[in-house]
This record gives structure tokens, sequence and C-alpha cells, in this order.
């Protein structure tokens, strides 16, 4: 099925091919998942999916956190900025392999938030900022994994790529209702308003991946759905299948 990345937004034409603008940051397991699932789908059923980038850090950057909290943040800016410098010089076609090649050295079973996963609440901090010390590495083999230039890994600390991060936020559709983003992932069907997740806490396949699909589906295009949210604790994200 075709998968290509296009930048725009615009509503998906009547040719029996549906249209997902998905809204990522790489460092994101609950966007990792979701993104898994989707290209699951997208190889089940006639789907385009068009990658988009939101940064973490941007969303976050109003709000009150503690500085160490604020410290770790900081370094989300990294990989989000070295998607939109590769999406500038070398298309859209680019930002679906490398969110693949940044995710799967990011999330897999060996990738570096792997400690992440078995740290306890006292220890999560402390884990997740070491972690978060292999980003640069991280994108340094994504490019070559790819093939892109690895000067590229140098615009993780250019300022100059926020305003285009900016841009991509300020597209997310709304349907001319005043944006609140949530967070990421951020889906959009066929140009309507965009709805935060599916957040879902493990990587489905098959029918299982189709059945939900086909619910988001006619939720996010049904004009009077407006929200939809589990009354329970959100479970730990399984990233690995």
């Amino acid at each position: 099925m075709d998968t290509t990345e296009t930048g725009g937004t615009r509503p998906a034409p009547d040719t029996g091919t549906d249209i997902v603008d998905f809204w990522f940051d790489p460092l994101c397991p609950w966007a990792w998942i979701t993104s898994r699932w989707i290209t699951e789908v997208a190889a089940l059923r006639p789907l385009t999916v068009r990658w988009h980038e939101m940064s973490l850090a941007l969303l976050n950057s109003g709000s009150e956190m503690s500085e160490e909290r604020r410290g770790m943040l900081a370094a989300y800016w990294g990989p989000i900025r070295v998607v939109a410098a590769a999406r500038h010089a070398h298309g859209d076609e680019v930002v679906g392999p490398l969110y693949t090649a940044l995710g799967s050295r990011l999330h897999a079973p060996d990738g570096i938030f792997s400690p992440v996963r078995d740290a306890t609440e006292d220890t999560w901090q402390q884990v997740m900022t070491e972690a978060m010390r292999g980003t640069g590495a991280v994108v340094e083999a994504a490019l070559r994994d790819i093939g892109l230039p690895a000067a590229l890994a140098g615009e993780a600390g250019s300022e100059r790529w926020d305003e285009t991060l900016r841009a991509s936020h300020a597209r997310v559709p709304s349907e001319g209702l005043r944006q609140e983003l949530i967070g990421v992932p951020a889906l959009s069907v066929n140009g309507h308003a965009a709805q935060f997740g599916p957040v879902l806490s493990e990587i489905p396949t098959g029918d299982r991946a189709l059945r939900i699909w086909d619910a988001l589906r006619t939720l996010s295009t049904d004009p009077g759905f407006f929200e939809l949210k589990q009354s329970t604790a959100r479970a730990e994200p399984r990233t690995i299948r």
C-alpha cells in the first residue's frame, strides 16, 4: 500500500485511499507504538501515512516543572530538529524512514531506552537522564542507516529549526475550532480535526490492528465526536512486539 510521506495536510481525494497525517516526536514511546500500529494498518489497507514533526520540548516549554525535569526535556530538542533539517534538505520522503531508523534504535529491545523499562518510580528520572545522553549517537547511526549526510546530526543544537517546528504544530487540523495540542501522537484522518492518540500500551497487529483502525476512523471522521478517554491509570508502554 502507499505510505508516501508528504508535508501537506490537505483533505484526502475521493480515491478510496485514506490519508492519515501523523505528528510524532521520535523520543516518545507512546508515539512509537502508535506509529508501528498505523504502518501495520497501511500494509493491510489502502492507506497513505504522512509524517509530521511535533516537538515535546516545544509543547512543554511553558509548563511548570522541576529543574531536573526541565533539563531532561531540553535534550528532546535535538532529534526532532534533525528530522526537520532532513525534511528541508532532502524532502518529505525521508521523514518516515528516518523516524523508523531513530525509533528502532531508541525503543527496540536493545535500544537506548531499554533500561528505562525496568526502572522503578524512584530511579526512573536518573535512568532516563542517563539514557538521553545516548541520543546523539542514535541520531548519527540513524542517518547512516538511511544514507543521509552525517552533517545533519549537527542540526540538533540549532535553534533555527524551532520556527519550522512551530509551523508544523500550527498545521494540525482543528476544523475551525481553537487548537489545543495535547501531545503526541496526534493523528488526523482524511483532513479532519486531529486526535491525541490512539494511545496504545502495545503494538497491535493483524485483525486487531484493523479493528482499532476502523473504530478510530469512524469516530474521528464523525462531526459530533469530541473525546474518548479511559478512566484508569495508564499501562506501561510495551514498545516491542
